[in-house]
């Protein structure tokens, strides 16, 4: 149970309806992480409009990759709302729960490619701790795989933004959804 007050979909009214609307077209539905904040309607859009760029702009990172190190932060973070989430929108890449599972696990063990597992290792450890001894030498070997300097900053934006929602689900209470969080337009 949420530890503030949610405006459900059915009571939201003006600009809070017109946001609620616009989310289940784009999303297909309405998330808990968006209804949390329905006491301030706007900082939904902001929210958003920040989720879109950071996850679906244009970038040298993959999407999957994006949804992967979203994964990592959250099972860092223990926070089951979004590693559900956004271990729902990975499979949808990779089609592989199994995959899957073992990421959120231990990624470690996964056979995956050295920028993949770079990128997990640099999500965990900027979360766990941001001014983690030996970051310099983790991006000369993610430039050395040919990461760019672009794709590396995309890469940090994703983990913050993990890390900034993360907070507002744990800190808040918000729930995971009845359906799982499942059904949602990738």
């Amino acid at each position: 149970m949420p530890f503030i007050e949610v405006i459900p979909y059915e009571k939201a009214e003006g600009e809070l309806r017109q946001i609620y609307d616009q989310l289940i077209k784009a999303r297909g539905k309405l998330a808990a992480v968006h209804t949390i904040q329905s006491l301030n309607p706007p900082t939904i859009m902001a929210h958003m409009d920040l989720y879109m760029k950071v996850m679906f702009g244009k970038s040298p990172l993959r999407r999957y990759q994006r949804e992967m190190m979203a994964v990592i932060v959250s099972a860092a973070n223990n926070c089951p709302y979004c590693v559900r989430h956004h271990a729902e929108a990975l499979n949808f890449y990779w089609k592989d729960e199994a995959k899957v599972h073992q990421l959120i696990d231990d990624y470690r063990r996964l056979p995956m490619n050295e920028d993949d597992r770079l990128l997990c290792e640099l999500a965990e450890k900027l979360t766990l701790d941001p001014a983690f001894e030996g970051k310099e030498k983790l991006l000369d070997k993610l430039k050395v795989m040919g990461m760019s300097d672009r794709a590396i900053l995309d890469a940090t934006l994703v983990i913050a933004y993990f890390n900034f929602v993360n907070r507002i689900v744990l800190g808040l209470g918000v729930e995971l959804e009845e359906d799982g969080g499942k059904g949602y337009k990738y």
